[in-house]
């Protein structure tokens, strides 16, 4: 375990508001951009926890070449993405958590600050929520995702797919579980429907939140991700309604299609 930056917490001290969580493995290049995406969010209200799954390339340096007194920093093997998100949310203490990985970024230096304003004039909801642009790895816009986040997000909007990417969903700590190991691509989708399920209400901030990095092991895996989330909508939203969502999925994807041509 290697802590080169951590934050101690003093007697009285209160905990943070966000507990910003960063999983990252050999992703080096990606991961400066995260670091200094948070590093330059105008709300101090936040730890960084960044989980590495042991990299052996140069993550440490690029660490250490990016201080902030809001980051601790540990490495060792682990089982895989999820393992290290349960990781990261075993040492959260924020009352929210936000999950940025490794060449994610947030869309402004103001974010946190806009999520703050919007969860004390809204009694804290259970989820804040906003939109997410595409981006690659030179930081050049790609596009919106093709499923855009609702006005109004219930624990029924996930029947529609995954309406709001992980990475703009911000949940109060309170609510939230470990994600399923039984997972190995979707286990986030079916975190944010157990989060809905016990989120009283749900808030969303206007204007694109994250800069999403299209180059996941999601996208990588894309069919088998597709077959996991699948499984997932049979068990919370029933067989026979998730088969006929699908035609209409597919629809839509062959409208999308004839729409880049």
């Amino acid at each position: 375990m290697d802590t080169p930056h951590t934050t101690r917490e003093e007697p009285g001290m209160s905990p943070p508001l966000f507990s910003i969580i960063t999983v990252t493995y050999n992703s080096a290049d990606n991961l400066a951009h995260t670091l200094r995406s948070v590093a330059e969010q105008t709300s101090p209200y936040y730890e960084h926890i960044i989980i590495d799954g042991a990299s052996t390339d140069h993550t440490r340096k690029v660490v250490a070449e990016n201080p902030n007194i809001h980051m601790r920093f540990t490495s060792a093997p682990d089982k895989g993405i999820y393992d290290a998100m349960n990781k990261g949310l075993a040492e959260a203490k924020g009352e929210y958590v936000i999950f940025l990985n490794a060449g994610d970024t947030f869309h402004s230096a103001s974010i946190l600050e806009q999520i703050t304003d919007i969860a004390m004039e809204n009694d804290f909801p259970g989820v804040i929520y906003g939109q997410t642009d595409l981006v690659d790895s030179n930081r050049t816009r790609v596009g919106s995702r093709h499923l855009t986040a609702p006005e109004n997000l219930t624990y029924r909007s996930f029947a529609d797919g995954m309406v709001v990417c992980h990475q703009a969903f911000v949940a109060l700590r309170r609510i939230t579980g470990e994600f399923d190991m039984r997972y190995h691509f979707s286990a986030d989708y079916e975190w944010c429907i157990r989060v809905l399920q016990h989120s009283r209400h749900n808030v969303m901030l206007p204007g694109v939140m994250i800069d999403y990095l299209n180059e996941g092991a999601t996208t990588r895996n894309r069919t088998r991700s597709l077959m996991e989330r699948f499984r997932i909508m049979c068990y919370f939203y029933g067989t026979v309604p998730t088969v006929g969502r699908h035609f209409g999925f597919l629809l839509r994807a062959l409208r999308r299609r004839l729409r880049t041509r």
